[in-house]
Formats: C-alpha cells, sequence, structure tokens
C-alpha cells in the first residue's frame, strides 16, 4: 500500500537511468544516404521483413555465395552508371590509345572489372573475402569509388603490356622514366621476379654472353587468364589503382615511346 500512497513522480533521475541520446539502429540508418533514410523510413513492416530476410541471408551465406550475388545484384547498375561518366572513360581511352593498348571500354569488359576490382582489393586486406560486401557498397554509393575503377583499369591494363615485355624492353622502358631507380624497385623489379619464379623468363648461364642475350630477349608467352592472375598476385589493388590515377592526373609521369622500347635490330641487341 506504500506505493499507492506516494505522489512523487517516477525520473529518470530517481531511478538511476541513463537514456542513451541515440540507438545503434540510428547510428546505421545514419550512414545511409539521405534518399535510402527516406525510402526505408516509408517501407510497410512487411516490406521492412523482406529487407531483413534478405540481411540475414547475405550474412550467413559463404563468401563465394555472396560474392557471386553481389556481382549479379550490382553490376549492372555500376557499369550503367560508369558508362554515364564520358568524361572519365574517355581520359582512360586517350591513355589507352597512347600506349597502343587496344582494349574497348564496352559493358563486358566493365562489368568483369568491376567484379575483378573488389576481388582484387578484398584479396589485399588479409585475403579476407568478407570484404567483398563492403566493396560492393562502396562503389554503389560512392562516386569517386567508380572513378577509382576507371583508373584500376588503365593501371591494369599497362601493367598487362609491361609483363608481356622482354627484359630488353623493360631496359628500354626503364630508360625513359625521370625516377629510374625507383620505376625499377616498384614495378621492373616484381614483374622479372614473377617471370623467374613461373618459368616465364629463366636466366641460365648468365656469364656466356650469348646466352644472357637469349633469354634478355626473350619475349614472354602468357595467356590472358594467366596474365590476369600474375598481375593479381605481383601487386595490390592499390598499386594498380595509384598506378593508373598518376597517369590521369599527369601524363608525362609514365614516359613511353613505342617505336624505342619495340622497334631494334639485331645488331642492336647483340652489341648494345
Amino acid at each position: 500500500m506504500a506505493i499507492l500512497r506516494s505522489k512523487k513522480a517516477l525520473t529518470p533521475e530517481s531511478l538511476d537511468l541513463e537514456i542513451p541520446e541515440s540507438s545503434d539502429a540510428d547510428k546505421i540508418f545514419e550512414t545511409l544516404p539521405l534518399e535510402a533514410q527516406q525510402w526505408f523510413g516509408n517501407l510497410s513492416w512487411h516490406e521492412r521483413r523482406y529487407i531483413l530476410s534478405l540481411c540475414h541471408l547475405i550474412c550467413v551465406a559463404s563468401p563465394e555465395t555472396r560474392a557471386s550475388f553481389l556481382d549479379d545484384y550490382t553490376a549492372d547498375g555500376l557499369v550503367s552508371r560508369m558508362l554515364e561518366d564520358r568524361v572519365t572513360k574517355e581520359r582512360v581511352k586517350e591513355q589507352l590509345n597512347t600506349f597502343r593498348v587496344p582494349t574497348e571500354l564496352d559493358e563486358g569488359l566493365l562489368r568483369a572489372y568491376i567484379k575483378q576490382f573488389y576481388i582484387h582489393s578484398a584479396q589485399d586486406n588479409y585475403r579476407q573475402p568478407d570484404l567483398y560486401l563492403e566493396s560492393a557498397l562502396r562503389l554503389v554509393l560512392s562516386s569517386e569509388e567508380r572513378n577509382h575503377v576507371f583508373n584500376y583499369i588503365l593501371g591494369f591494363e599497362l601493367f598487362k603490356v609491361m609483363f608481356q615485355m622482354s627484359w630488353l624492353q623493360h631496359e628500354r622502358l626503364y630508360r625513359l622514366q625521370r625516377n629510374q631507380d625507383e620505376f625499377i624497385h616498384s614495378y621492373i623489379k616484381p614483374i622479372q621476379y614473377a617471370h623467374k619464379i613461373n618459368g616465364i623468363i629463366v636466366p641460365r648461364d648468365k656469364k656466356i654472353f650469348f646466352a644472357r642475350r637469349a633469354y634478355y630477349v626473350k619475349k614472354p608467352d602468357i595467356s590472358e587468364k594467366k596474365l590476369v592472375q600474375l598481375v593479381m598476385v605481383t601487386f595490390t589493388a592499390d598499386i594498380v589503382t595509384n598506378f593508373g590515377f598518376s597517369i590521369i592526373r599527369h601524363a608525362k609521369s609514365f614516359a613511353f615511346d613505342y617505336d624505342y622500347i619495340y622497334n631494334y635490330s639485331d645488331q642492336e641487341i647483340i652489341f648494345s
């Protein structure tokens, strides 16, 4: 009965409770774009159940299943958004033409590179496939991230070109660069090391002049699938992206003279 006689109002202070400023759910929604917050806020309870079910299925799926689902679910929209960015696309296309790379930036290539980009990015993060979801969401939500894909495409295509060069062509390429030592250690040595450990170029009898020249001028024979794998295991996605970005930002950051690198006589090979 004592409780009935008490007229003192119950307050948070009297109960020694703390009212949180915002719930965890609020914090999650605040990270979404405003349009997404408004859309979700207008969903009925039944529609919200469907969203929750989808979230649960994605969370419990294997990384491989999650990757396949995200590729099918997001790639079409991302490709269309990237095709709309004609300015960046044309700049990358111009650079590829400058280096005589015949790659066409069509819908099929963009779709393949989108998937490869966020797989490569996840692979770099301690090889955690779970980060595939995070990478895909960043691409969906950020125009800056989509520009990274264009930079990645340019960098990756040029690394493919360099992987298919002979070591003599590597030598001629780095001679054109302003900072030769940095270029050699950052790009040429990793590529030549990959050549050696994969049996693509095998240096033998280094002290014998003509034997040394034989492997030095040998043109690597690498399938397209193997070429992609070699670039991905030799260079991180960040290195590939930054390489492409540096060229887009400043064309002279990567000197390239096709005739000097590729066109030389047998006499030049012997007596250089």
